[in-house]
């Protein structure tokens, strides 16, 4: 009797044995192992809307602490703001906000189509929002301003203001481009509207924070810090959207001093605020 040709083939889901001529397969599940399995439950999509409803409501509240007095609760357009512009940019301002929490909020009752339907008003609305922010820091500048008792030339007090929106603009280009990952884009979001919580952190009726300017930094990275926290607990690691975009923020951050005080920003402001005034702006 001849002997029996016989092999074998593993597969990562799939077992193969070939006797003579005749093939015989088998498929199996294919499962992995993940090393943050023993600290994490099972993935839940609802613990996403929870989480960024409430960084929402979070930011929300930052911001009205900040501007209820002078604001909010001043008249809203009636409020002794230095000038129309600042008005407009203030409504703008306020909108994004309004248009983010929005944003959340279908996402977490399922309404994912209206999500993306009002994308394009969200592009047309960050638009705004970095136009405006950076005629409002110019308009400020032109003015002489800078923050009652900090001590600090206006111009360079005008690289904050201005490079807080680039870098906003920066992280919603960003989340755009990564509109079709919503893990990514959401992160991003997040963070680029938490870039923009400075003025309003700096506003709080918090004597510490006016006597202590470092604390209003630590404020805005706790917010950072409470997303990286999140994506431990639920990923097992930070996100690469969190990592980088925090990482844009803080470094940023800690840069807009430095930057304002150099001789070039100074030139760079004096030009601008010639021109700003030259047109009557």
């Amino acid at each position: 009797m001849p002997a029996l040709s016989i092999s074998i083939a593993i597969a990562p889901n799939r077992i193969e044995v070939m006797i003579d001529n005749i093939m015989l397969s088998a498929k199996y599940p294919r499962t992995e192992y993940s090393s943050a399995a023993s600290f994490r439950a099972v993935e839940n999509p609802r613990r996403d809307d929870y989480f960024f409803s409430g960084m929402a409501l979070l930011i929300l509240g930052s911001v009205f602490f900040g501007f209820a007095r002078t604001y909010f609760f001043a008249g809203l357009w009636n409020a002794p703001l230095p000038n129309r512009l600042i008005h407009v940019h203030a409504v703008v301002f306020s909108s994004w906000i309004a248009f983010f929490i929005l944003q959340i909020a279908l996402v977490s009752t399922n309404r994912v189509r209206w999500h993306r339907n009002l994308g394009v008003l969200g592009v047309a609305l960050a638009t705004a929002v970095v136009t405006l922010g950076i005629l409002a820091a110019t308009d400020s500048v032109s003015r002489g301003f800078s923050p009652a008792g900090s001590n600090i030339d206006p111009k360079t007090f005008y690289a904050i203001p201005f490079f807080e929106v680039v870098v906003f603009a920066i992280l919603v280009i960003a989340a755009f481009r990564f509109r079709f990952s919503p893990t990514a884009h959401k992160r991003l979001m997040l963070i680029a509207t938490i870039s923009l919580l400075g003025p309003a952190i700096n506003r709080w009726p918090v004597a510490l924070i006016h006597k202590v300017p470092p604390l209003a930094f630590a404020i805005l990275l706790g917010f950072i810090l409470m997303l990286v926290a999140y994506d431990i607990w639920t990923l097992g690691r930070v996100h690469r959207a969190t990592l980088w975009a925090g990482l844009t923020v803080v470094i940023s951050q800690l840069l807009l001093f430095p930057i304002g005080q150099t001789a070039l920003w100074h030139s760079f402001s004096d030009r601008v605020t010639k021109i700003w005034i030259a047109h009557n702006f």
